[in-house]
């Protein structure tokens, strides 16, 4: 295993466990402490661990506090901002349904909450109980292809009927919207 693979594998257990020994590390790794403190040494530099007293744990990201979407870094503050509650409290913003879906199939098993905005009512829903339209042929400077989330299919059938595009439900849109970026980057995306 390279020291990438390995450091992306601690970051992986840490985001998991929240704290880690050095001698845990070098046992599950296979590997001898001082190349596991090797492998530690970037990750403090970069600010991503740090060192405690009973180990090493993920400096706190909070991306509560942050206004840029934690998939495209484009500003947060839009009614359009998808939040993603993820199981270890942590909260991770991005500028719209777009990027909220496709974060949301990046971390699925660490997020325990998917909240998004009604377009209409912008009243706080799940994402998961939405309803989404796709490539409506309004233009939201939002990230392409566009994504709108509506608490009812009524709703968004209505929408539908005045700017088109396609409507689904939560998996549906995961789906559609991965089909659609296979092999793009998102358009905001450094």
């Amino acid at each position: 295993m390279l020291p990438i693979e390995r450091q992306q594998q601690i970051l992986s257990w840490l985001e998991r466990e929240g704290t880690l020994r050095v001698s845990e590390i070098s046992k599950r790794l296979e590997v001898s402490e001082m190349t596991v403190y090797r492998d530690l040494k970037p990750l403090i530099d970069e600010q991503k661990i740090s060192k405690t007293s009973n180990g090493i744990t993920l400096v706190s990201t909070s991306y509560e506090s942050s206004s840029r979407c934690s998939y495209c870094f484009k500003d947060t503050n839009s009614r359009f901002s998808v939040q993603l509650i993820k199981r270890n409290q942590q909260v991770e913003h991005t500028c719209c349904p777009h990027c909220g879906l496709l974060r949301f199939q990046d971390i699925e098993k660490d997020v325990s909450q998917i909240i998004c905005h009604d377009f209409l009512k912008d009243t706080t829903i799940s994402a998961k109980m939405a309803t989404f339209l796709m490539n409506a042929e309004i233009n939201l400077n939002c990230c392409q292809p566009q994504v709108i989330a509506f608490e009812s299919i009524k709703q968004a059938k209505q929408f539908q009927k005045g700017f088109g595009g396609e409507i689904y439900n939560f998996e549906e849109a995961i789906e559609a919207i991965s089909v659609q970026m296979h092999g793009k980057s998102c358009c905001h995306k450094k």
